[in-house]
């Protein structure tokens, strides 16, 4: 998944419960920032069952029966929350001339509301474990129980809250496919950043302008669920949409997770977020984990080993993420 231009670090965070409530707001010129957790509590076993439930299918790679089984059964979620569902099939091109048999899922809350929030992440898997430590392991496949899995679980469980605790706004979840056919390390094909974020790619080619000027922005969730995981202030983010950024990272403060969201820049990241922002013309962000110190990667030790699996799933990581989220859309 993704390219990453800045190395940043494996650390331990201790992240506390939180309880989401009233409904306090503080009027600024850019900003409406809630003073105290607002809109309902973010079950963290429900998004870790969520998780769960993606990998029990295997590896969702491209053109596979896995995935195809996996994709229909996200639409069944959304839509047993009352969602509006437009699956949208395309056949994309692999950096290797491979036909991607792709769908982005898109599922709406409010979807008749003109002033909307894009909630987005990928929910495929990486073919290939072409980081893993031991080379027997880099042609298999990965299970992606963080690197896309643990997205689309946050969408799901904010997706199901949404159906019980009415929010004003409406909101896109989009399920990005065709993320992780990026070039692999053991290939000689140069990687220019484009073979990654395909689904997104088209996604964003293919978005009405008048779409796209619904949205107030855009946030993507990458890769949040890992252990110990920190969320860092993204490259691309703070140059595309900072002020973006400034509300998610204020939310996680208010809601007690400000050790998990350090107010530190991170690296450049090429990932879902960037045709968003640059085609679409969508002010959208990328919250997605940093480790400043592993050796592994700055993505951590899992990415794109066979070792993304539940076994390094974090339920206080995915609460701190999802908390974080139904405190900025409640604060809007």
């Amino acid at each position: 998944m993704k390219n990453n231009i800045q190395r940043i670090a494996c650390a331990m965070v201790i992240v506390c419960g939180v309880m989401a409530c009233g409904n306090l707001r503080k009027q600024t010129n850019d900003d409406q920032t809630a003073l105290q957790p607002v809109g309902p509590v973010f079950n963290a076993d429900s998004a870790f069952l969520f998780c769960q439930r993606q990998c029990d299918f295997g590896p969702r790679t491209m053109n596979s029966e896995a995935h195809d089984q996996c994709g229909q059964w996200i639409i069944r979620q959304f839509a047993g929350y009352g969602m509006s569902i437009v699956p949208q099939e395309a056949i994309l091109r692999g950096y290797d001339g491979t036909a991607l048999k792709s769908m982005n899922i898109i599922a709406s809350y409010l979807p008749d509301q003109k002033d909307r929030i894009l909630l987005c992440a990928h929910w495929d898997s990486r073919p290939w474990a072409d980081n893993d430590p031991d080379e027997a392991n880099r042609k298999k496949p990965v299970l992606a129980a963080n690197d896309g899995a643990s997205g689309v679980a946050v969408m799901l469980e904010i997706a199901r809250l949404l159906a019980k605790d009415s929010l004003k706004l409406g909101v896109d979840f989009v399920c990005f496919d065709a993320e992780d056919w990026g070039v692999p390390q053991w290939s000689d094909v140069p990687d220019d950043g484009n073979s990654w974020a395909l689904g997104a790619q088209y996604w964003a080619g293919v978005c009405p302008r008048q779409t796209a000027k619904s949205y107030r922005f855009g946030i993507l969730l990458d890769m949040v669920g890992g252990e110990g995981a920190q969320f860092y202030k993204e490259g691309m983010s703070v140059q595309y949409a900072s002020s973006i950024v400034d509300k998610v990272w204020r939310a996680a403060q208010v809601v007690g997770f400000g050790s998990v969201f350090p107010n530190q820049m991170g690296g450049y990241i090429t990932d879902d977020h960037l045709p968003v922002n640059k085609q679409a013309g969508i002010p959208c962000i990328d919250i997605i984990s940093y480790y400043p110190d592993c050796q592994q990667s700055s993505f951590g030790p899992t990415w794109h080993t066979i070792n993304d699996d539940m076994d390094h799933i974090d339920k206080n990581t995915l609460q701190a993420v999802g908390q974080t989220v139904v405190q900025v859309l409640f604060s809007e």
